[in-house]
């Protein structure tokens, strides 16, 4: 039977901050850190053994990945990483402090950026989008595919073809696989997987550094569900 293992990163120093993070490459905080140790000790305990996973390019969840597979003696498994799982774009929030952000624009448009499905925050800087755009780490990427700012339904769009043509094929042979990402790339996962609604997908919340296991039928409906 496949196993579905999701697990958002563990708190990172910005979301400690209270700031809009996305692609921002930042650190995980000492919280994130202790959160994805015991989350890996906690896989060693049940003896969930993990046959590949798949991460972002983004350290934080790089990190959490590290932890999880380290405390559970299994730092040999195959990693895989995308920008596809990568967060959010959160475009010209990024780096704002969320309550700065607020008496900038009106708490009530912060929200539609937050929480609605299909509308994105405004888009980032020239400046800003040239520092991204020369990452080393998206050299390999066309430019022409490469965020300014996403909606969740945008983070959808690009999430749910790399889990159709990468993660689903190892869960279809039965394997267990780990997704180490984050809040929003996840959050695309899972309405994909349980067929949530537009509307209930943007108040659904996903603890931090915490394992969500499925366990799926052969063609990968969903049977249960929990955290470890």
């Amino acid at each position: 039977m496949p196993k579905l293992i999701l697990c958002r990163h563990g708190q990172s120093v910005w979301n400690a901050e209270n700031l809009f993070t996305g692609w921002a490459d930042v650190d995980l905080s000492e919280q994130g850190e202790n959160e994805a140790i015991t989350s890996g000790q906690k896989l060693k305990a049940q003896g969930i053994e993990i046959d590949i996973v798949y991460t972002s390019l983004l350290a934080r969840a790089i990190k959490t990945t590290y932890h999880l597979l380290n405390e559970s003696d299994q730092l040999f498994i195959p990693i895989i990483k995308s920008w596809r799982l990568n967060e959010r774009h959160y475009g010209g929030l990024q780096g704002l402090n969320k309550d700065d952000a607020r008496e900038q624009f009106g708490e009530e448009q912060v929200h539609i950026w937050r929480r609605s499905y299909d509308i994105a925050p405004p888009k980032q800087s020239e400046k800003q989008r040239d520092g991204y755009l020369n990452d080393r780490k998206y050299e390999h990427i066309d430019r022409r595919v490469m965020p300014e700012s996403e909606s969740l339904k945008d983070t959808l769009v690009r999430v749910i073809p790399y889990w159709n043509d990468q993660i689903s094929q190892q869960l279809l042979d039965g394997k267990t696989v780990l997704v180490s990402a984050h809040g929003n790339s996840l959050r695309a996962l899972i309405k994909y997987l349980e067929d949530v609604s537009d509307e209930d997908i943007i108040s659904y919340e996903i603890k931090t550094g915490a394992p969500l296991i499925y366990e799926l039928t052969d063609d990968l409906k969903v049977i249960d569900k929990y955290y470890l």
